[in-house]
């Protein structure tokens, strides 16, 4: 794993995108993984180091997340900047030699891989969507805003990891030593030693005024053709099971795979859900 950065524009300036990078960089086929709300490119380092051996995958912490820059204006935390972060991103890969982009979307980076794929020339050859789908519900928005940038802190970093499995606990049966790594990738030591999320706060500020009523994306669904693969946490409040099945049905109609004791959303940590997408990737 190498860590590399990546210069994007905002209306204010230049800001500074981390991401780690896995894998051969002459492989033509790159995986690309993009995390949710709160996480980080860290989230997929199990997933990342099982689909190195066969193509390179970069795996990026959007704006205000992990170790990339905060925006200057919390407004902008939104997809049409987002957008345009990750056709930098795509950009730099393709200039590298990348002929075959596929996407791995956990939650808000499945909604970005869902924008992307259903524009005319998408580069997407193949779409991963991880327990996010064309309706989000306005109950499970609001359940994440009841923490989303709140940015409690703690004294030491043990409460801060049984802090993080608390809210966290939808992710499924991790093991100790990945409810660690997940803490520890999404920890910020501060000045006074107290210990709190790695996010910028302000993100909660543009999420809380989407979160009053259901999010419908439909017409951006129904526009993808690439193959793609639905994960679904099988007790997921965000991606609820009719939704599921009415995608399978429709756009790219993808197969639907269930996690059962997870919800919102499969960490793509165990080995049963890496060979599943693994399985999809390199097929």
């Amino acid at each position: 794993m190498t860590d590399r950065e990546l210069l994007c524009l905002n209306r204010s300036g230049f800001h500074k995108l981390h991401y780690t990078d896995w894998g051969d960089p002459a492989q033509q086929q790159v995986v690309i993984c993009v995390h949710g709300l709160t996480r980080n490119c860290r989230d997929f380092d199990a997933l990342a180091a099982a689909l190195s051996t066969r193509c390179r995958v970069v795996s990026i912490s959007i704006a205000g997340r992990g170790r990339s820059d905060w925006l200057p204006n919390p407004d902008d935390y939104g997809y049409p900047q987002y957008m345009n972060d990750m056709t930098a991103l795509i950009a730099r890969v393709t200039a590298q030699g990348a002929r075959q982009i596929d996407w791995v979307g956990t939650s808000m980076g499945g909604m970005l891989g869902m924008l992307l794929a259903s524009r005319t020339g998408s580069p997407i050859r193949r779409l991963v969507l991880n327990d996010v789908g064309a309706v989000i519900p306005k109950a499970s928005m609001e359940r994440i805003g009841q923490y989303v940038g709140k940015n409690p802190l703690f004294d030491s970093f043990d409460e801060f990891e049984r802090y993080v499995r608390q809210v966290s606990a939808p992710f499924g049966p991790l093991t100790d030593a990945q409810w660690h790594h997940l803490a520890k990738h999404n920890a910020r030591q501060h000045p006074d030693g107290r210990w709190g999320m790695v996010y910028d706060p302000g993100i909660g500020q543009p999420f809380r005024k989407a979160a009053a009523q259901d999010i419908l994306l439909w017409n951006v669904y129904d526009a993808i053709s690439c193959p793609t693969l639905l994960l679904r946490g099988g007790e997921s409040d965000l991606l609820l099971r009719e939704t599921a099945e009415e995608m399978t049905r429709r756009g790219p109609k993808p197969r639907l795979v269930e996690f059962a004791g997870t919800g919102h959303a499969p960490a793509l940590m165990a080995e049963e859900q890496i060979a599943v997408v693994r399985d999809f990737l390199m097929a």
